[in-house]
């Protein structure tokens, strides 16, 4: 075998041991009842919990809850399975939290009553949405 041929196969296994070990870190979305029987269970890994804030009546965002410093928060999350969840957030209250659609909760139980987020990803009302385009002139 020639050296160049040696060395692109080392080259690939790398590759594919570079691939396989990213793969064992990527996450799914879970609901907060597996998230909290994993922290039951000693897991203390960040779970991914995609969910929409609980709204009242009015369609205002209920159970939202700003400390005085506003340098963190409390809000309402209800999973894809119906569960209602505290989650608390130790950041400002990110610009448009309130107006969206989804929100992704990226954190763990620290104890049974609240989940505490280390990252909030939020699905907002979108600009580019599909809408009717018309070509000039017609």
């Amino acid at each position: 075998m020639k050296k160049g041929h040696i060395i692109g196969l080392g080259i690939i296994a790398i590759a594919i041991v570079i691939i396989m070990t990213s793969i064992g870190d990527a996450s799914s979305y879970e609901s907060f009842n597996t998230a909290l029987e994993m922290k039951e269970d000693g897991e203390d890994k960040a779970i991914h919990v995609v969910g929409k804030l609980k709204k009242d009546a009015a369609g205002e965002v209920s159970g939202l809850e700003i400390r005085e410093d506003k340098t963190s928060f409390t809000f309402l999350l209800v999973d894809n399975e119906g569960t209602t969840q505290k989650v608390f957030y130790n950041e400002p209250v990110p610009a448009d939290f309130q107006r969206s659609e989804q929100v992704v909760v990226i954190g763990a139980y620290r104890n049974q009553e609240i989940f505490v987020a280390d990252k909030i990803l939020m699905k907002c009302p979108s600009k580019y949405q599909e809408t009717d385009v018309q070509a000039a002139g017609m």
